[in-house]
């Protein structure tokens, strides 16, 4: 069964520089994570003029669990790890698991 991690990002001080780090630094980054087999980002659209509960979410998919802590525990998982630092200060969420399609 897949295994997944689910990034969701806080809204940052400065949007416009978050997406910046993002899109040319931290995507590069984590797209290099050995035994990735899908990566997707979602900047969530505000709703009824409602702000979105996250900024930006971002869905990793692994083949099982042990290559998820593979990746994880190397080099190209320490550096995405460590690059959180430079760009999402307002924190984020992080969710792990097993995922299953439902249609």
């Amino acid at each position: 069964m897949a295994y997944q991690l689910v990034v969701l990002y806080h809204h940052p001080e400065n949007a416009e520089a978050f997406d910046k780090h993002y899109d040319e630094t931290h995507a590069p980054l984590a797209a290099r994570l050995p035994g990735l087999r899908a990566y997707t980002v979602m900047r969530p659209a505000a709703g009824r003029g409602e702000r979105p509960a996250y900024h930006l979410v971002a869905v990793l998919t692994f083949d099982d669990q042990d290559a998820f802590n593979a990746a994880m525990s190397g080099e190209e998982g320490r550096a995405a790890v460590a690059d959180l630092a430079d760009f999402a200060g307002a924190g984020t969420t992080m969710l792990t698991g097993p995922a299953g399609t439902v249609l």
